[in-house]
């Protein structure tokens, strides 16, 4: 990866106003991140999401229980967010699963690549807050964990 390609890459950021961007290649792993301030606001607006979602579902009282448990594992990029490897194949994890720092927990794709998300730090999954195939932001919560 030459200097234009990433060049082109950072002005696309600004362009869609992304704050984090990371592509992981054959031989190539680049990661940019802009700014602290938007990191910190973007995690401050989180809790407003969740608590939005159980809204339309109503009438499914006990997923609000267990999103209340645990600390967010959050979105590192914008993608497309998969549990499963393919669409035939069990989920990387489940609710109740144990897991430990380094484990795939899910994957994302973004522009076209599939980027496996690995836990940060150990224990047990009380929640599942992504939907499968549906699109994340940066920042927001994936799963939480206990």
């Amino acid at each position: 990866m030459d200097l234009k390609e990433i060049r082109k890459i950072v002005e696309l950021m600004n362009e869609h106003e992304l704050s984090y961007f990371h592509l992981e290649e054959e031989g190539v792993n680049l990661k940019l991140k802009k700014g602290a301030d938007i990191v910190q606001v973007a995690q401050a607006a989180m809790p407003a999401a969740p608590a939005a979602a159980p809204a339309p579902a109503a009438g499914d009282a006990p997923a609000a229980t267990p999103e209340a448990a645990g600390n967010e594992i959050p979105a590192p990029m914008v993608g497309t967010f998969y549990s499963a490897p393919s669409p035939d194949s069990p989920a990387f994890v489940s609710v109740g699963d144990t897991v430990s720092v380094g484990q795939t927990l899910c994957i994302i794709e973004a522009m076209k690549v599939m980027n496996e998300i690995k836990a940060e730090t150990a224990g047990t999954i009380t929640a599942i807050v992504a939907q499968d195939g549906e699109p994340v932001q940066f920042g927001d919560a994936l799963f939480r964990v206990q």
